[in-house]
């Protein structure tokens, strides 16, 4: 992935980007599978692999496809990057570590929902019980951001390349006649 990531960010080519980008999201999907979340590892497939590279796809369709050239590289977008990064790093020190079986999650919350899911919401799958049911706002939440974006980027991408006319003044249109 890291590979995948460097290669993106010294691309030109915007297509060889779109495609490295569906890449990037099949290996992120692959590495989802291997820490056991297979449902956010469809999520990622279906949507980081596939719609957005086919949005993207048809967004270069009716663009250039190479980037402009940066007038000037500039260091603070990079410090940037790297303070966020740190933060984030930081931000993961106090987590128990990955696996471990006491940490809380699985000594609170697993547990409850494991025992409760199928008298509290009739489902048998829990991963189902706790997407629909238990956090069921949420869920209803990230579709409704998921449908506005996706409203957004079809708008941009359905408007004319036409430039409209202009209109003239009523004055000028009674000269006219």
């Amino acid at each position: 992935m890291a590979v995948t990531a460097l290669a993106l960010v010294r691309l030109r080519n915007l297509f060889a980007v779109v495609m490295l980008a569906g890449m990037f999201s099949l290996l992120a999907a692959v590495l989802y599978v291997v820490l056991d979340a297979v449902d956010v590892a469809f999520t990622e497939a279906a949507v980081g692999a596939g719609i957005t590279t086919v949005l993207l796809l048809g967004t270069l369709a009716l663009t250039t496809s190479e980037e402009k050239a940066a007038p000037r590289k500039t260091l603070a977008p990079l410090l940037l990057v790297v303070a966020t990064g740190a933060v984030l790093i930081y931000g993961t020190m106090d987590m128990p570590r990955y696996g471990d079986p006491n940490a809380p999650i699985h000594r609170h919350v697993a547990p409850y929902y494991l025992e409760r899911t199928g008298p509290d919401t009739g489902l048998p799958n829990v991963v189902t019980a706790v997407l629909a049911s238990y956090r069921g706002y949420d869920t209803l939440g990230e579709v409704a951001v998921i449908f506005t974006a996706a409203v957004g980027v079809l708008v941009l991408i359905g408007r004319s390349r036409r430039p409209r006319k202009k209109r003239q003044p009523a004055d000028k249109k009674k000269a006219a006649q």
